[in-house]
């Protein structure tokens, strides 16, 4: 008996279970290629959910710097605050997201 991973929620499960714990996928009926079309399916939605939160990190950037430049706030309102706080809470969780995406194209 050994550890694999599901091919639908990729945690770790054994190679005996005929159904994952996590998430109820039935491995018992799935043959190799099945399991394997499982798998990419599985990495390919994470990876669309990822642009998808990339696309919003941007979105946020955008609006928040170009609040701060063209909406012209000044620099003690409360306004230019958020704006500020927004490009950067954009731009940073852009950044991770990157990471992120680099990281599963690695596995």
């Amino acid at each position: 008996m050994a550890l694999i991973n599901c091919p639908k929620c990729a945690k770790r499960i054994s190679s005996k279970a005929a159904v994952c714990n996590h998430c109820q996928c039935v491995l018992a009926e799935l043959n190799e290629e099945q399991r394997v079309n499982m798998q990419q399916l599985t990495r390919l939605e994470v990876s669309q959910k990822l642009m998808n939160q990339s696309m919003v990190a941007m979105l946020l950037f955008c609006g928040g710097f170009g609040f701060m430049f063209w909406g012209e706030p000044s620099p003690e309102s409360w306004q230019y605050s958020v704006a500020t706080g927004t490009a950067v809470l954009g731009f940073s969780w852009y950044i991770v997201n990157r990471v992120r995406i680099l990281m599963l194209k690695k596995k």
